[in-house]
């Protein structure tokens, strides 16, 4: 299982096609399920702050260790999901990895989170 928390800068001017991304994903929650066992996506959290003026948003994610890339994605939300990335992601601004360092969830819930199948 890989637990990951990303920090990515907004670009200057984005907020509004952020607010509108926010929105689409909300809005499509059924096609964003049907996108998250191909990526063996069990939780996906999208969190945003401002630090001094500029915009951040931050991914937290559990996932299965042997997930299916977004970027190889053919599903009609992933497409937009992605070209909404293009247009408000930096990518002049490399994104922070925080590190896990504790991660604690009942034995229960830990199981659940396993591919179909396994």
């Amino acid at each position: 299982m890989r637990i990951e928390l990303t920090r990515f800068r907004v670009r200057a001017g984005a907020g509004e096609r952020v607010d509108e991304w926010l929105r689409f994903l909300n809005e499509n929650r059924e096609a964003v399920r049907e996108t998250l066992e191909p990526e063996q996506m069990y939780v996906e959290t999208i969190f945003a702050e401002t630090i001094d003026g500029i915009d951040y948003m931050y991914w937290y994610s559990v996932q299965g260790d042997d997930p299916a890339s977004v970027h190889d994605s053919t599903h009609w939300l992933d497409e937009k999901h992605l070209a909404y990335w293009r247009d408000c992601i930096d990518d002049a601004y490399p994104p922070e990895e925080l590190t896990p360092r504790v991660m604690m969830m009942p034995e229960r819930v830990e199981a659940s989170m396993r591919p179909l199948g396994s």
